[in-house]
């Protein structure tokens, strides 16, 4: 299955094939690989095109949000049409055939064989070198990135570094440790290579940089469990100057489509609002493309007035501190995240929430019923209800924030011993200007002790960032480490559900899959 899609990328070597030896010929309207990637402007273009695959309905643009989110406790089946391949997958009941995990697995590598063809050609590029070392930086973030979401969802993958040319060019299933080598390296190589941001115009926002390589690679080491790596790495995010990172003082500027790149987004990916309804599902029918301008549907379905297909799970929103339940004060990140009955939106906060309005099932919020849905990137408020019968937006996903930075240096501090730091960068989370919370020790959260700050980060990481596809990540993390002492997940079985299954087309179609050691096939399934 990968091969067929790999043999679609960015530049394809075309055959016309024929009983006739005379019609054995290339096609001469598709430019074979070893002439092109000669230039700068050749080089930029495939480099583009490794970001476009982000940007689609199969990563960003939806399946990957959902792949992330039904992977963890931070939601619940919302409305009344969460389609049988998402549902199994927030049940448990995935199964190596689920639609939407193989549309995540097929384009993360189908990024992965235009990252390699840039990486592979890059020495071919003599004409602008500065140009060139910058887009084979940006092509090993990409890579790095694609297969630390195949690593972190399905253990050991097989792993491509240069294109697929031919169809017999299978790879075995790599130990997660191999792939974890790549990860680095790559992450290594593009943060000695790229720019700060200060380097890119305006066009040119939304590319990788050399923060955005420190963070993630800062993100893999902790997932690996190198937290003095992950702590140095970190620490290279700068501050301070024209590539300084802060947080901003008002948390909603992290969701909204106004306030893309701001101070505190490292990495996002960026989306166009077409402004006429439509997303590009991926069929000509409605003007889509691979050139078209790409929306992103997640407002559609997480918005109350809309599809409401996920909401905040009961943990998320007991999680939040609330004076009504021992806390000193009720944190603001609740209304931040969540929007529930009788809250105000639309231009001006016009329009009243009611229970009709959201279609589907209540939350329990401390045991009582509540109608409750995501507030983060849905567009409610600009718009009124009317306006939001079906509409896609522009508003970039942000998939690295300086708060994560902060929050994962408190993890990697706490488990080196230093309780003081790890505390420090958590009160930074909660100085934010609209959130002021009151700073740990708490009632609730006292942090005498490793332990305790252990609680804290994981609260203070649901406050933070809930439903921002990181939770899934985390509870691999923690339950290895033993932090739960009731599994987050209440199908979870051991030595099962630790991950999802390797898609039966890739089980049909590699010969060599299971050759190198590793099992074709996930435990359990």
């Amino acid at each position: 299955m990968i091969l067929g899609l790999l043999l679609a990328g960015v530049v394809a070597v075309v055959a016309i094939i024929s009983c006739s030896r005379d019609l054995n010929k290339l096609n001469p309207n598709a430019l074979p690989v070893a002439g092109y990637f000669s230039t700068g402007d050749q080089i930029l273009a495939g480099t583009n095109a490794t970001y476009a695959v982000l940007h689609s309905v199969n990563l960003v643009g939806r399946e990957w949000f959902f792949l992330h989110d039904l992977r963890s406790d931070d939601v619940a089946a919302g409305g009344g049409q969460l389609e049988v391949p998402r549902a199994q997958i927030l049940n448990g009941a995935t199964d190596p055939t689920n639609s939407v995990m193989n549309a995540v697995w097929n384009n993360l590598y189908t990024a992965i064989h235009r990252a390699n063809t840039v990486i592979v050609n890059g020495p071919n590029v003599k004409d602008n070198t500065a140009l060139r070392d910058r887009c084979v930086g940006e092509a090993k973030f990409l890579r790095a990135w694609a297969y630390f979401e195949l690593l972190s969802m399905w253990g050991g993958v097989p792993v491509y570094t240069a294109p697929i040319l031919v169809p017999n060019q299978y790879a075995a299933r790599s130990k997660e440790a191999d792939v974890y080598t790549l990860i680095i390296k790559d992450l290594q190589d593009a943060a000695a290579a790229l720019p700060g941001k200060s380097a890119y115009g305006a066009a040119d926002l939304g590319r990788a940089t050399k923060a955005a390589a420190y963070a993630l690679l800062g993100r893999v080491l902790m997932q690996n469990g190198d937290y003095a790596g992950a702590k140095a790495a970190l620490l290279n995010v700068p501050t301070t100057g024209a590539d300084g990172y802060a947080l901003t003082d008002r948390y909603l500027d992290n969701f909204e489509e106004e306030t893309e790149f701001n101070k505190e987004s490292i990495f996002e990916i960026s989306f166009y609002d077409k402004k006429d309804a439509n997303f590009n599902w991926g069929g000509a029918s409605v003007g889509d493309g691979p050139t078209a301008d790409q929306t992103t549907v997640r407002n559609q379905e997480f918005c109350p007035v809309a599809w409401r297909n996920l909401l905040p799970s009961d943990r998320v929103l007991n999680e939040f501190e609330n004076t009504a339940f021992g806390a000193a004060k009720t944190d603001p990140r609740f209304t931040y995240n969540v929007y529930k009955t009788g809250d105000h939106y639309a231009p001006g906060d016009t329009a009243t929430l009611t229970d009709g309005d959201q279609n589907g099932a209540s939350s329990t919020f401390h045991g009582n019923p509540l109608k409750t849905s995501w507030r983060k990137y849905t567009l409610m408020y600009k718009m009124d209800k009317a306006s939001m019968n079906f509409y896609p937006g522009g508003d970039n996903m942000r998939l690295i924030r300086f708060a994560e930075v902060l929050l994962m240096l408190a993890e990697c501090e706490n488990e080196l011993g230093n309780t003081g730091p790890a505390v420090g960068y958590l009160n930074q989370i909660r100085d934010r200007a609209s959130v002021a919370m009151p700073h740990y020790p708490t009632a609730q959260f006292p942090v005498a002790n490793s332990t305790d700050i252990t609680k804290a980060i994981m609260h203070e990481k649901t406050a933070e960032m809930s439903c921002e596809e990181v939770r899934n990540i985390d509870i691999l993390r923690w339950r290895k480490k033993g932090y739960f002492t009731v599994d987050p997940l209440p199908y979870f079985q051991k030595n099962k559900d630790e991950l999802l299954p390797i898609p039966q087309a890739e089980l049909d179609n590699n010969p060599k899959l299971g050759s190198s050691g590793v099992s074709k096939q996930n435990p359990g399934y």
